[in-house]
């Protein structure tokens, strides 16, 4: 046997590739030595060389010593040993190649991999390239701060790995501090991670939270941390009712393909037959579709129990959006449940929330078909609608059947009299099947409207010297309505046009000074508009014998700081808002250069003469209006608040109040709203709280809290309190939920959440 023993420098190693007389070759037919001081002899191989300096299928190593063994074809290295390939580093205390074999062995082994996972080893047996070999005393540090550690291991090739005695945990674990374990963990007989697959599989696993066993599963897997979308069990829902008794929902995800997923989640119930929710998700190539829904056979049943037969009971909430090309889209929704209650009798959430351009109110239900064009320079779209009434009392009869809506504008890319012109197309058609004023006794038809509307407005912009802002505005509107099943016409049909000049102004006057580290502003604010009295469409008259004038679009108006300066107040078209009218006001600001800023306004409205399509509860109805008063404020960092009100013309009554705060800090987040209007749409006293927030008490444990007080019927209408823990890789939530009696829901009821999401297995953890 021939020995050629050789020691090399840490020094002089890290000036050589391998290959040649300095440094052994570790692959078979390596190319000839080349000092990384030599330029490359080959334009086209320097360019293939990688991220490390190496060209494909070269290793470059370096040790404090190395011996070869050209007999026997081995290099063994010692000391701080680094062998970098294809993207991988290999740090060692120890290394021998067999080149015949083909085999690296090494001992105290940490493996750095191009996707940035760490694994490490006491003893580790490797091919060549790195890719697959055996290991004791294994554990790894993969993305998403996942670790997995083993008595010892065998990686088949670079996809897959498989684990003996075997731990799995995304949480912080303390090497100084051998009591600390993971706040949860899954422990294994054997783990098999097939990254191509992009799943994780156990045998003989056992879930541990904070160290105690809590669940043992013979068969068990999850995607991978590196897995965006697998198949597989989601974080399952967890809670005790009056109603539904335990409740446990379990989903479980099935990716279809890459671009669709479906996710099944029964909902299991000890007193209630279980309810089936189906959530299904698709991406195209010009648009998606989601799809969610649910269904059961059952008993009817409230907080006192069941009742009835049985019978199928489901909901469905939709939608869709495509695009045409840069600038058409079309799409839908469709949003439908069998009873006005499913919802809350099943705990359902996420219903009630914008699917589509046109948005229903609260506890109401929306399906929609729709078609928009949108330009730098011109809006068009027109949709059919139709409604669902999930509220007490709502009789889906009574609601209209839109179809089509149709909305046109247009600004023409020229000025006119130094301003710019907007052109705007409104039409829409209305059906109702029963009139609101139907009885049990006495079945009255609805009243139908179609009409036609068409609008130009003018505007221009002129600033002067002394820093007087003035913007002079015209309106010019032509109306066409047709009526059908008008009361005042005997349920018959009905006829009108209409017209409308508007011409006015709009001035302000900014005032502004600079105080150390902070600058005011006041800013007074005028607005003059004249118009012809307004020719409102009349339909009924009350029982006072005051005209009913035709308003479908203007129901749900309340005068506030927002449309102060509109020329015509009324949200819709229906209505009109006509005369001589001012609207004045004083806004004063500051702002900090910290970023700190508070702002005031007050102002009102006065006109010519009475309005009476304006209803009392508008306080604009008089030729003075309500003081209109709002104001907000940022004065720390965090925190926001906004105050608004509605005070009567002549004695300053407060008519109506709201006013909120929002605060996000450090260790933990709320709000608070309060509302009082003495009259609300419905013409009834309305007077609300809604509070909630979590505070945590030490970086891992707070609680939460929500309420909901209707102050008006005396009785909170829902009140949480929970407790949280949360770490790097877990949330635990125990929430405690107290509803109360409330007019037209399912009574009094009391229940208990779990809600548990883990790291790598449900949602992200966001903690500090």
């Amino acid at each position: 046997m021939k020995t050629s023993p050789r020691r090399v420098s840490l020094a002089s190693v890290k000036r050589s590739l391998l290959a040649g007389a300095a440094v052994a070759s570790l692959c078979a037919g390596a190319a000839a030595a080349q000092t990384a001081d030599e330029p490359p002899t080959d334009a086209a191989a320097a360019e293939a060389r990688g991220r490390d300096g190496l060209s494909p299928g070269s290793i470059y190593m370096e040790a404090d010593a190395m011996i070869r063994d050209d007999t026997r074809e081995r290099t063994t290295a010692t000391g701080e040993v680094e062998a970098r390939y294809d993207g991988r580093n290999l740090r060692a205390d120890a290394l021998t190649y067999d080149e015949a074999r083909g085999l690296l062995e090494a001992s105290n082994v940490e493996i750095f991999n191009p996707d940035g996972s760490v694994e490490f080893a006491r003893e580790i047996v490797l091919d060549d390239q790195m890719k697959a070999g055996v290991a004791r005393g294994f554990s790894a540090r993969l993305p998403m701060n996942v670790k997995l550690a083993a008595a010892s291991a065998v990686r088949r090739n670079e996809n897959v790995n498989e684990l003996n005695r075997a731990i799995y945990t995304p949480c912080d674990i303390c090497a100084d501090n051998a009591d600390k374990t993971p706040t949860w963990s899954i422990r294994a007989d054997k783990v098999v991670q097939d990254r191509e697959r992009q799943l994780v599989y156990y045998r003989g696993a056992v879930f541990r939270l904070f160290g105690a066993p809590v669940l043992y599963l013979p068969l068990f897997w999850h995607p991978d941390p590196t897995a965006e979308r697998k198949s597989g069990l989601l974080t399952p829902d967890i809670s005790a009712s009056d109603r539904r008794g335990f409740s446990y929902e379990q989903p479980y995800l099935f990716v279809l393909s890459p671009s669709a997923d479906l996710t099944i989640s029964p909902q299991i119930n000890t007193k209630v037959a279980p309810f089936l929710n189906a959530h299904y998700r698709k991406r195209f190539y010009s648009g998606d579709i989601d799809v969610r829904g649910g269904y059961t056979y059952a008993q009817d049943f409230d907080s006192d129990g069941r009742f009835g037969e049985r019978t199928s009971r489901s909901y469905i909430l939709a939608r869709g959006a495509f695009a045409i090309d840069q600038n058409w889209e079309w799409g839908f929704t469709a949003e439908r449940a069998s009873e006005d209650l499913l919802f809350d009798k099943y705990e359902i959430g996420d219903v009630f929330q914008s699917r589509g351009p046109y948005i229903a109110d609260d506890r109401r239900l929306i399906s929609q078909l729709y078609a928009i064009r949108q330009d730098e320079n011109a809006y068009f779209s027109t949709a059919a609608l139709d409604i669902q009434g999930l509220r007490p009392g709502d009789d889906d009869a009574t609601f209209p059947t839109v179809a089509p809506v149709i909305e046109g504008r247009w600004s023409p890319d020229v000025r006119l009299a130094g301003g710019r012109v907007n052109l705007q197309l409104d039409a829409v058609a209305l059906e109702r099947d029963r009139s609101p004023a139907s009885t049990t006794l006495v079945n009255l038809q609805g009243l139908d409207s179609r009409r036609v509307i068409g609008q130009a407005d003018w505007r221009a912009n002129h600033v002067l010297a002394g820093g007087v802002r003035i913007q002079p505005f015209v309106n010019l509107r032509a109306d066409a309505y047709s009526l059908g099943d008008v009361p005042s016409e005997n349920y018959g049909g009905k006829t009108a046009t209409r017209g409308m000049a508007t011409a006015g102004v709009d001035v302000s006057w900014p005032f502004y000074r600079r105080f150390n580290d902070k600058t005011v502003v006041l800013e007074p604010l005028l607005q003059v508009a004249a118009s012809p009295r307004p020719k409102q469409i009349q339909v009924d008259i009350d029982a006072n014998g005051d005209p009913i004038y035709l308003d479908e679009d203007s129901l749900a108006f309340e005068f506030d700081e927002t449309n102060l300066f509109l020329a015509d107040k009324f949200p819709g078209f229906d209505l009109m808002e006509g005369g001589l009218r001012a609207s004045v006001a004083g806004r004063a600001s500051v702002l900090w250069d910290d970023g700190r800023r508070a702002s005031f306004l007050v102002g009102r409205s006065f006109r010519d003469s009475e309005e009476q399509a304006f209803s009392t509860r508008t306080g604009l109805r008089d030729t003075e209006s309500d003081w209109i008063v709002a104001a907000e404020a940022q004065p720390i960092r965090g925190l926001s608040v906004f105050s608004r009100a509605r005070l009567d013309g002549e004695s300053l009554d407060v008519r109506r109040a709201e006013t909120g705060a929002n605060l996000a800090m450090a260790r933990g987040s709320g709000f608070f709203r309060y509302l009082w209007d003495d009259l609300d749409i419905n013409g009834v006293k309305r007077e609300n709280l809604d509070l909630g927030g979590e505070v945590f008490l030490t970086k891992n444990w707070g609680v939460t809290a929500y309420g909901n007080r209707d102050m008006v019927q005396d009785a909170w209408v829902v009140r949480d309190i929970g407790v949280v823990y949360r770490d790097e890789c877990t949330r635990i939530e125990v929430i405690y939920r107290r509803e109360d009696t409330v007019i037209g829901r399912l009574g009094p009821s009391e229940s208990v959440a779990v809600r548990l999401t883990l790291a790598t297995l449900g949602e992200p953890i966001y903690a500090n």
